[in-house]
């Protein structure tokens, strides 16, 4: 009783919060507008066995419009940082002036232990190309991944915003580095065909399909048209964060093997999924577990097979696990 107790309390603060930002004339970053998202988000952060799939669809209505304001006020919020480091003659040193810097700096070091354990079983090789969708004005995981961990891979990101990818563009231009490795498309993701065999390694961004179905959409489109063999990155979000994020799970990933999904429990938001898409078509089977190329992976009637904590201890980060079980 304890937990549906909490789990009461929980829905009801998150509805409370979300009234009262609904009512907002603006979700430009504001006193009454940070101080709104920072109860949310630390309302959603602590673990929770809330199940959000089981929710009331009244409850189910509102945290879909939930995300959908925290992915403008996002938009917002990096906008007025991009225009703000922009002003600096050299923006990438000041990167720390946005307040969730620190996240990105622990997520993009988290995203990228989890690559370098799944992308190749030969020491030392790296992606030559990655493309990041839904990049946005300030494009922070792209630019750490380049400046801290792979200093020599060229990043392609994607944004269907034209002026936000004007604003990204001014921070990098003046680093004679990132300049030359770092390059940025105005595109809708689902119009981009051919161009999408070229990379190693796709990031989708959590905010890219802001419900499952066009999210869905979009993974339909990279497996159609990512080279074979590549790597997705995606971001979801588990427990209360999902009031926050979309969640992707296992079964939306149809053409991909997934190998990971991390869990983190500390301020970093967003859990990390890593997939490979099939060398090889394969024929989907609803009704009983499916062989997959490298090893054998539970579907969604039974989750994963093997959960194990797992302790990174680059970022002391307490992160669980769920691996695919070995054949």
């Amino acid at each position: 009783m304890g937990s549906l107790h909490e789990e009461a309390n929980l829905v009801e603060k998150v509805c409370e919060i979300y009234d009262k930002i609904s009512m907002l004339e603006t979700l430009k970053p504001s006193k009454d507008v940070d101080s709104l998202f920072t109860q949310l988000v630390l309302t959603c952060i602590p673990p929770s066995s809330v199940n959000i799939a089981t929710l009331p669809e009244n409850i189910q209505e509102k945290r879909s419009r939930l995300i959908r304001l925290c992915g403008e006020a996002e938009g917002h919020l990096e906008a007025h940082f991009s225009t703000l480091l922009a002003s600096f003659a050299n923006p990438l040193h000041h990167l720390d002036v946005f307040p969730y810097y620190s996240n990105y700096v622990k997520l993009s070091r988290l995203e990228f232990d989890i690559l370098h354990r799944h992308y190749s079983t030969e020491p030392g090789v790296i992606p030559k190309s990655i493309a990041f969708v839904g990049s946005g004005p300030l494009p922070l995981t792209s630019i750490v991944l380049a400046s801290n961990h792979l200093k020599n891979t060229c990043f392609h990101n994607y944004d269907i915003d034209h002026s936000a990818n004007s604003m990204a563009s001014r921070l990098v231009s003046p680093d004679p580095d990132l300049s030359q490795r770092m390059f940025f498309h105005s595109a809708d993701i689902l119009e981009v065909t051919d161009e999408l065999k070229e990379y190693d390694v796709v990031f989708l961004a959590a905010l890219v399909g802001m419900n499952i179905s066009d999210k869905i959409k979009v993974i339909q489109h990279l497996a159609k048209y990512m080279a074979s063999g590549a790597i997705l990155m995606l971001r979801s979000a588990h427990g209360a964060r999902a009031f926050l994020y979309p969640v992707v799970e296992p079964e939306d990933l149809q053409g991909f093997e997934v190998l990971s999904i991390f869990h983190p429990h500390d301020e970093v938001i967003n859990s990390v999924v890593i997939a490979r898409k099939y060398q090889a078509p394969m024929e989907t089977d609803h009704n009983h577990h499916q062989e997959l190329g490298i090893g054998s992976f539970m579907t969604s009637s039974c989750k994963y097979c093997d959960f194990q904590a797992f302790n990174n201890p680059l970022t002391q980060m307490n992160i669980i696990e769920e691996l695919a079980m070995d054949e």
